[in-house]
């Protein structure tokens, strides 16, 4: 049976940022011997309290990468436990023959972790839902210099860079620039053109009314009763001519309908034609 690696304390919540760092910090560093040692002991026989000495050594690793991304205005806190997560993930699969150290091999997975939760949690709106968006996401704010819309220019040399179409850069610019906003709320009572009005005040679909509905299928039903009600009082004659001439699947033609019937095409139109009236009257 596989041995699980430890759950690091690593709740924030419950302990003060400052001297959770500083703990992480007074944490020695392994040398590559004693690395070595450690990652062999937890690949080979699972040693658990291996596995946990590889990941207290490593955590002020994640805490610098964390402190890098807090551009991003979330909590430092969240992205180290998050960070935390990826370096567990790490040390389960770091195979001690790779030839390099611990740090190196994690690096992928702290930050893979940090970027996932900054992806779900920057907006409420999901901005960058594929590998390749993300991938621009983070690029583009890495290269931005400034706030606001790049220049053509701008945008043609990062999207050289970046090996993706001017579009694409142009996008993810207008979603990265682009605000949330609530969707429901009070309307501002301001007269100025900028006054903030919520989407939900002028995207009302009236017409998914649930009343409207039940009173459109309601009527609906109704019309088709009073038609098959009406249809019922016709001669077979006349019911079979406006069947097969309006409600079947397949219309047949008057030439057809006066074959069968032995009378002109002239004749089964006025049939139909007085049909339809006595149709009209019985619904009128």
């Amino acid at each position: 049976m596989t041995a699980k690696l430890p759950v690091i304390a690593t709740d924030l919540s419950q302990l003060s940022l400052d001297a959770y760092i500083q703990r992480v910090n007074q944490t020695p560093i392994l040398t590559a011997n004693r690395e070595k040692e450690l990652a062999e002991a937890w690949y080979y026989k699972q040693n658990v309290e291996a596995a946990r000495e590889l990941v207290m050594s490593h955590l002020r690793f994640v805490v610098k990468i964390a402190r890098n991304f807090r551009g991003y205005g979330l909590p430092l806190g969240d992205l180290i436990q998050e960070g935390n997560i990826g370096l567990m993930k790490a040390v389960k699969r770091f195979n001690p023959e790779l030839g390099v150290r611990l740090v190196s091999f994690a690096v992928h997975w702290v930050k893979s972790e940090m970027h996932e939760y900054i992806i779900k949690n920057w907006r409420v709106v999901k901005i960058a839902t594929t590998k390749a968006q993300r991938k621009l996401f983070f690029n583009l704010r890495k290269m931005s210099n400034r706030l606001g819309w790049n220049s053509k220019e701008e945008v043609a040399e990062v999207a050289k860079v970046l090996n993706v179409s001017t579009k694409d850069v142009e996008e993810m610019e207008m979603r990265l620039n682009g605000m949330d906003v609530a969707f429901d709320g009070d309307p501002v009572d301001d007269a100025s053109e900028h006054a903030y009005v919520a989407p939900a005040h002028y995207l009302t679909d009236s017409s998914q009314d649930p009343a409207l509905l039940i009173e459109k299928q309601t009527s609906a039903d109704n019309s088709q009763e009073s038609l098959f009600s009406a249809l019922s009082k016709l001669d077979e004659r006349s019911q079979d001519i406006l069947k097969r001439r309006w409600l079947a699947e397949r219309k047949e033609t008057l030439q057809v309908l006066s074959a069968e019937y032995g009378v002109s095409a002239e004749r089964i139109r006025q049939l139909e034609k007085n049909a339809m009236k006595k149709l009209k009257d019985a619904m009128s």
